[in-house]
């Protein structure tokens, strides 16, 4: 199974149209959203084509497709306008014998190095693999508003090997094979 996994979209319905234009060319099977679907939050600047209702209306016929945790900047209202939960602080999802944990990024587990598990998060807008507190780390980094001078990306992974993307252009820029 594939799966793309996204972060931090921020309400731009123009990086939301090129990450659906990636999971069409990527055939991947599900769609991960690791957090802050609609709006951009007090610290970010407005994202490219800022119009979280476009955004809604790309999103919602994927619904039965799409994985969402909460991010620090959904509300309330997202989950009666968005067709696919958005309400979760995290979740795990089983790739093969692989534990994904799904978090947004500001609020993670104290003891998530005891529970032999992949950690997938957004929030920082800085896309990151690291394996340095005893588990594998890896952060998507920022569909609309990425950070430190990294580029609009995603990852996909096939259960064997995570691939850091532009969305601009599908170009691999990391990789890192489990």
């Amino acid at each position: 199974m594939k799966i793309l996994i996204a972060s931090d979209i921020h309400g731009s319905a123009y990086y939301c149209e090129k990450l659906l234009e990636r999971y069409s060319d990527e055939k991947a099977e599900r769609l991960i959203l690791l957090g802050d679907v609609l709006y951009h939050g007090p610290r970010n600047d407005l994202p490219k084509d800022y119009a979280p209702k476009k955004v809604i209306s790309m999103l919602n016929p994927k619904a039965s497709e799409i994985l969402c945790v909460k991010g620090n900047c959904e509300s309330d209202v997202d989950g009666m306008v968005l067709d696919f939960p958005v309400d979760a602080e995290n979740a795990l999802v089983f790739v093969g014998d692989r534990t994904l944990y799904l978090t947004h990024g500001h609020k993670i587990r104290s003891d998530i190095s005891e529970m032999n598990c992949i950690l997938l998060n957004g929030h920082t807008h800085v896309p990151l693999c690291d394996e340095s507190e005893g588990y594998l780390h890896i952060n998507p980094g920022s569909v609309s508003i990425p950070k430190e001078n990294s580029c609009h990306s995603y990852v996909t992974f096939d259960g064997k090997k995570f691939l850091w993307k532009d969305v601009e252009s599908g170009e691999v820029y990391m990789e890192k094979e489990i």
